[in-house]
């Protein structure tokens, strides 16, 4: 059994960012050498989401007013968490809602998506350095 394990750093300059992360994952997938197998993208950052969806047009801008609604990040003072110290309630609550991994089979060398599938990254407590592991198996 082949596999590959790499890690992707990303520092996203605002609180909120959202970046198509297919293409490097696709070369990983060719690096690794695998035809027949799996691939597992992970976000390892509690405030960071790795998902599947479409590139389409106004959709990155809909998931974050979805999720700004859904768990506004003011008042801060709205969160138990933040009483901590942190500011950050509402990003532990937008990663629950968009996941912390995605899995990808590997057939014949490719990644094999459905049609318009994109894998992406999601930060929603960015301003700093943070790590997405990709591990990839199989034959």
């Amino acid at each position: 059994m082949k596999s590959l394990t790499q890690h992707l750093s990303f520092n996203i300059p605002e609180r909120r960012g959202y970046l198509n992360i297919t293409s490097e994952i696709v070369a990983l997938v060719i690096e690794s050498g695998v035809q027949e197998g799996l691939c597992l993208v992970n976000a390892m950052h509690i405030t960071a989401s790795v998902y599947i969806n479409d590139d389409e047009s106004g959709l990155i801008e809909d998931y974050d007013d979805w999720l700004e609604k859904l768990a506004p990040h003011e008042p801060i003072s709205h969160y138990r968490h933040n009483r901590t110290g942190e500011d950050n309630g509402d990003a532990h609550l937008k990663r629950q809602i968009m996941g912390r991994e995605v899995v990808v089979a590997i057939s014949a060398g490719k990644l094999d998506f459905g049609p318009w599938e994109q894998i992406f990254y999601a930060e929603f407590d960015g301003r700093r350095q943070k790590r997405v592991l990709v591990k990839i198996i199989g034959e």
